[in-house]
């Protein structure tokens, strides 16, 4: 029996028919060459041997009596692998925009919470010949950073899958542990908590009071370090639980040098991108505000080193510099934006809890959530964001499951009432593979945004391109996409859906050191 941290509760707190919070991710995978059998049997029989590497396969929720406090982590012992892996066949054509839609509808579902927190689906019938596997798991479970361990149980950097040693064999515990045991964990940990938030007070005061006294910006006027609210957008409203999700790929290596050209950071690249994009969607819908955009990032709070599957994460305000049509200007805007964000998490880190004491929480948490959703005070109050982006690293290397190679890495996560929209970014094998998924009352033409993205992604190499000294910029002959071979591309289905074939190939920037004629070799004596 584990209690769930404060943390990790507050995601099942907060969850609602609008508004479920798990998190998951589409793959498209490579069958081996020469494959006949079922690569969804593959793919069961290849998960059920490893559960036991991941807690997160095995354990269910049991509740408090009353909700009286969190929840706690037990052990199933009947979990019914068919239930947790299925297969669905694509009808034709089998593109990745149907592959795409059928996803938003599988993410709009809540999990059912009487069971291990999990689901994954094996996709066949794409006209690539490609297997498609989504998977989406609690996020009271993980974060972003917990999801790369758990790759690590299921996935193998070769086609021959590593040997894992099948559990030892031992004593389950109780199926619901007694009341009695319960509640003292949760007196305990509520104890421990409230002690911990007592010993840290006169840090948080003073660190919250460094944050209230104004300072001087560079423009001479005094500034506070607390960020600003956002604008509000046709995508702050209320949400109902209906997904549409869209999928965007651009090469990894061209994104690290629109940030170097700009002396910037790969996260700073990724920003500066979904701003283009969102600042050419509003303007085309005659809704851009004045002001600028404000992301809400979540940041890492979890230590070098640290594997465990929870939650260790915050979330940081960051404006977007959607004010300035410039590229230049919105990427020097963004910079300043996460310079400052960048100072303010070394400050507050310290202060930011993952674990809190949960007496009275469930119930009171959930009945503010439901009144927050069912009065629609999202579409009344300011914002505090317009937009959630997250860039999470992923593998450098290709990996496998089963025997067949992943080809992309496209996450899939959550919508709240105000925030209609999430971005989420990975990084994978040389790729940076966007997940875009929003409420589709707020946001039905999600394929759309999908487009500016990629628009904005090479409006933005272009002009860094204009900024390395002495740059070249040359455009490669491009074959047609229907000459592109599917089944062993990383590419997939729909034009509309997936940038990697159908945009137009990269700019190359060729930074030349010495225009002059080299002077000719002198010969060595005696040759």
């Amino acid at each position: 029996m584990k209690l769930l941290s404060g943390l990790d509760a507050s995601f099942l707190h907060l969850e609602t028919p609008e508004m479920p919070m798990h998190v998951g991710g589409l793959n498209l995978f490579d069958l081996p060459e020469g494959f006949t059998g079922d690569f969804y049997e593959a793919v069961k029989q290849h998960i059920a041997s490893r559960m036991h590497l991941a807690t997160v396969f095995t354990k269910k929720l049991a509740l408090m009596p009353f909700d009286l406090a969190n929840p706690v982590w037990v052990d199933d012992d009947d979990i019914d692998i068919d239930y947790h892996v299925r297969q669905i066949a694509l009808p034709k054509p089998g593109t990745l925009a149907q592959l795409e839609a059928y996803v938003g509808r599988l993410h709009s579902s809540l999990l059912d919470r009487s069971r291990p927190l999990w689901e994954c689906y094996v996709f066949s019938g794409l006209k690539s010949g490609q297997a498609g596997f989504y998977s989406k798991i609690h996020h009271a479970a993980l974060d972003g950073q917990g999801g790369a361990v758990l790759a690590q149980a299921i996935l193998d950097i070769s086609a021959k899958p590593r040997h894992v040693e099948p559990p030892l064999a031992h004593a389950r515990a109780p199926y619901v542990p007694p009341v009695k045991e319960m509640l003292g964990a949760a007196v305990r940990n509520a104890l421990i908590q409230t002690w911990s938030l007592v010993k840290a007070l006169p840090n948080t005061v003073k660190v919250v009071g460094g944050m209230l006294i104004p300072t001087k910006g560079e423009d001479g006027k005094r500034h506070f370090a607390l960020p600003s609210m956002g604008p509000r957008t046709p995508l702050n409203v209320a949400i109902t639980n209906q997904r549409v999700f869209c999928t965007v790929s651009i090469p990894l290596n061209e994104a690290k040098a629109v940030g170097k050209a700009f002396s910037g950071t790969l996260n700073d690249a990724v920003l500066a991108i979904c701003s283009g994009a969102l600042r050419r969607y509003l303007e085309k819908a005659d809704a851009l505000p004045k002001k600028s955009l404000v992301v809400a990032m979540p940041v890492s709070l979890r230590a070098a080193g640290n594997t465990e599957l929870n939650n260790q994460v915050s979330l940081m305000l960051v404006n977007l510099g959607t004010d300035q049509k410039d590229p230049k200007r919105r990427m020097a805007a963004v910079m300043k934006a996460t310079s400052a964000m960048k100072v303010t998490l070394s400050n507050i880190k310290s202060i930011l809890p993952t674990d809190f004491p949960g007496l009275g929480v469930p119930w009171l948490m959930s009945g503010l959530v439901s009144l927050y959703g069912r009065s629609r005070l999202a579409d009344k109050i300011p914002p505090f964001a317009n937009v959630v982006i997250s860039n999470v690293p992923g593998a450098p290397i290709p990996l496998f499951m089963a025997g067949a190679k992943m080809t992309t890495s496209y996450p899939v996560s959550i919508c709240t009432h105000g925030l209609a929209l999430n971005i989420t970014v990975q990084s994978y094998n040389g790729a940076l593979d966007f997940g875009l998924i929003a409420c589709r009352r707020a946001m039905p033409d999600i394929a759309e945004f999908g487009k500016l993205v990629a628009e904005e992604h090479r409006s933005l190499l272009a002009a860094a391109a204009a900024l390395v000294p002495q740059a070249k910029v040359e455009t490669p002959v491009v074959a047609p996409v229907a000459a592109v071979k599917p089944p062993r591309k990383r590419a997939l289905g729909s034009a509309r859906a997936s940038t990697r074939t159908a945009l137009p190939q990269p700019l190359a920037i060729k930074a030349t050191a010495n225009p002059k004629k080299p002077a000719p070799r002198k010969r060595a004596t005696g040759s």
